[in-house]
């Protein structure tokens, strides 16, 4: 009777997730799983090291334990959503960049609570998903020219690797040249650069958890040579999200200033574009895209990834987005949304792990490396963008270069925004400027003039 319960269950599941009409088996989809959730765990160590209050932010940061969780909880719920109800092999979690952005630009640069800049994060995940669900998302992705799609990606990636080399401290602040080479003498230099070379060695190797793996050799080196506290424990029951959840719906009415305009609509772009990539690479990965190139289910795709946002923003953490590391899980089988259960199943498991992550988390130096590496993948964009036309290549170029040297991800990419037009209409192009363009350009023109303190 047991067996026959069983067997009912299964041609279920495989029916609703189609695992066998794809090529796939049960065994397959629950690795392809778990080697997605290796190559993106680092993020509950990453994320709480930017958003949380024992790191760069101080006291003004989101209190640690509650990142942590809020992380985890996040990537559970936003990945069992795209698992169930997208049917797709494609993970979610707290992206790096966005939460980069939360912390350096939002909180630190413009002064706006951690509470604020969660609400305006809920807003970007609300406007997101009545996006995702019309017409109006392709409408957006036509306006934007494609150059500049590259050019945020990569300019993001050199800003986080940025911030990971200054964590690491390989560069260092010179006040005659405002940037220098840090002391590799030091002890906690020395152990960044260590976990730098281990994940680069691993990454090219090709291991689907590099990025993991490399923290892990981190932090027992540095454990052993007694730059790093050994953790307390290993598990505990999850908690701090009394001081977080709720607190996006709570200040929302703070959120209506005109800094908020310009961070909730740096949010929404990035995670739109961000998520459209990902989401389409991941997909002509596993071989499910239409043969017309486009994303089957792309509605439900990309309201998954906007319903993650907002409720990851309610719990307490930046926005949530879908991870390329799916493409891990994908090149180890995945198929259907069971990997993406799978993957989600771990995280909720690893939600209990607080005391290991925290010790990662509270060390600048571990995490430093997984910085450096995120923003050498996400650089690659570099590669796409026309050079050899100046009315793409100098907006493009802008935005890449200011979003580093001004400390601002907001600011490179308004920067790049307000370029475009104005050398389109030099190069005689005004015409392919889409009129959306010309909103930004005003908007962001207001920024920097009203907005900029």
């Amino acid at each position: 009777m047991a067996s026959d319960v069983v067997t009912r269950a299964r041609r279920r599941i495989d029916g609703y997730f189609g695992i066998t009409s794809t090529g796939s088996s049960f065994k397959r989809e629950a690795m392809a799983g778990t080697v997605t959730f290796l190559a993106m765990s680092y993020v509950l160590a990453v994320n709480p090291s930017i958003l949380g209050d024992e790191g760069a932010l101080g006291d003004k940061g989101i209190p640690m334990q509650a990142v942590f969780t809020a992380t985890a909880v996040a990537a559970v719920f936003g990945t069992l959503v795209m698992g169930l109800w997208a049917k797709y092999p494609i993970a979610l979690a707290p992206g790096m960049g966005l939460n980069a952005f939360f912390a350096y630009t939002v909180v630190l640069s413009m002064g706006i609570p951690w509470q604020v800049a969660l609400s305006g994060t809920f807003l970007s995940g609300v406007i997101f998903f009545v996006l995702a669900i019309t017409k109006v998302r392709e409408r957006i992705l036509n306006a934007i020219p494609l150059q500049m799609k590259f050019a945020v990606g990569a300019g993001i990636g050199l800003f986080v690797a940025f911030l990971g080399l200054k964590n690491a401290g390989i560069v260092v602040n010179n006040e005659a040249t405002l940037v220098s080479l840090g002391d590799f003498t030091k002890g906690t230099t020395l152990l960044a650069l260590f976990g730098l070379v281990v994940t680069v060695i691993f990454l090219v190797i090709g291991w689907h958890g590099a990025v993991l793996y490399g923290i892990v050799a981190t932090t027992i080196v540095g454990m052993v040579s007694g730059l790093v506290k050994v953790p307390d424990g290993i598990a505990e029951m999850p908690k701090g999200l009394d001081q977080t959840f709720g607190q996006a719906i709570i200040h929302l009415p703070d959120a209506f200033t005109g800094q908020m305009i310009v961070v909730v609509l740096t949010m929404l772009f990035v995670d739109f574009f961000d998520a459209s990539g990902t989401l389409i690479g991941v997909a002509n990965q596993a071989g499910l895209l239409n043969k017309d190139g486009t994303l089957p289910r792309a509605a439900s795709a990309m309201a998954a990834d906007s319903v993650g946002t907002t409720a990851g923003a309610i719990i307490g953490t930046s926005t949530t987005t879908a991870y390329v590391e799916s493409t891990a899980g994908v090149s180890a089988g995945g198929r259907t949304g069971l990997t993406a259960v799978t993957t989600a199943g771990w995280f909720l498991i690893a939600m209990f792990c607080y005391p290991i992550f925290s010790v990662i988390a509270g060390s600048g130096e571990v995490t430093a490396p997984a910085l450096i590496v995120v923003g050498v993948l996400m650089a690659r964009a570099l590669g796409d963008i026309d050079w050899q036309h100046l009315e793409y290549s100098v907006p493009a170029f802008i935005t890449v270069i200011m979003m580093p040297l001004t400390y601002s991800i907001a600011n490179g990419l308004a920067m790049g925004m307000i370029f475009y037009p104005v050398v389109m209409v030099a190069k005689g192009r005004a015409r392919e400027v889409h009129p959306a363009m010309w909103a930004l350009m005003v908007l962001f023109l207001a920024y920097f003039f009203f907005l900029v303190e």
